[in-house]
């Protein structure tokens, strides 16, 4: 006699529908099931299994076909692949989520400068250019570029971690955005630098954001205010002369 779970019993335990499961074996995401004398589907233990690491790969936003992708690894039974292919697709799905976080940022601050400019001024006539509806004030907006807050008592040791066969790739990445500067300010704890508006926000969050991973000290800041966008890099004190070395220092 066959024995394992039902479909119906699947769908409970994993959170898909049955419609759901029967596409992922259509489209191979699932192995074909055994069939019962009766012709219903049977899934092993196995399959609950494989459902939850789909259904996690689900919640951090990979596609099906990463997750195909990612179900080759899962396949050969040992966790290290798995981590190593799924850790460079968090990473990436990182790199976009912060880049679309930088997105709505600045749609935010450019939302709250409009409702300000359109209190401000009401004409009695025809619109003009200080009413708002066909011109657009600068806003003004900050929006860290790092993982977590720096904590004021307990700064990250001044070190990077990055191998050293990886510097000249990373240094390449950072010369490509930093192009854009036009000018560079002191600011408390480290240096402003003035962008190009042309400047490829989604690369410098990207590289903005693996620096931070080796070199833990640095804090990044994108601006948007009326001076233009800006990149703001901050260090302790002992970090300093690495900030300047790095980014250049104000003139």
């Amino acid at each position: 006699m066959t024995t394992g779970h039902r479909i119906a019993d699947v769908a409970r335990r994993s959170g898909f529908t049955p419609a759901t499961l029967r596409y992922y074996e259509e489209i191979g995401l699932l192995p074909a099931p055994e069939r019962s004398s009766g012709g219903y589907r049977i899934y092993e233990d196995r399959t609950l299994e494989r459902l939850a690491f789909i259904a996690r790969a689900k919640q951090l936003g990979c596609t099906l076909d990463e997750i195909a992708d990612l179900s080759i690894a899962w396949d050969g039974g040992k966790c290290g692949p798995v981590q190593e292919r799924l850790r460079t697709v968090v990473q990436a799905k990182l790199a976009e989520a912060r880049t679309r976080v930088v997105e709505l940022a600045t749609l935010t601050a450019e939302l709250h400068a409009a409702g300000a400019a359109l209190e401000q001024h009401r004409p009695e006539g025809a619109c003009d250019e200080r009413c708002g509806c066909t011109t657009a004030s600068a806003p003004a907006a900050t929006i860290p570029l790092a993982d977590r807050p720096p904590r004021p008592d307990d700064h990250d040791p001044i070190a990077c971690t990055l191998p050293a066969e990886a510097m000249p790739a990373r240094i390449e990445d950072w010369a490509k955005v930093l192009r854009f500067v036009t000018g560079r300010s002191s600011i408390d704890g480290g240096v402003r630098l003035e962008l190009d508006s042309t400047v490829p926000i989604g690369d410098l969050v990207r590289v903005a954001s693996a620096e931070q991973d080796c070199c833990r000290f640095f804090s990044f800041a994108l601006t948007l205010d009326h001076r233009g966008v800006g990149f703001e890099v901050r260090a302790p004190d002992d970090g300093l002369p690495l900030v300047h070395a790095l980014f250049g220092a104000a003139k």
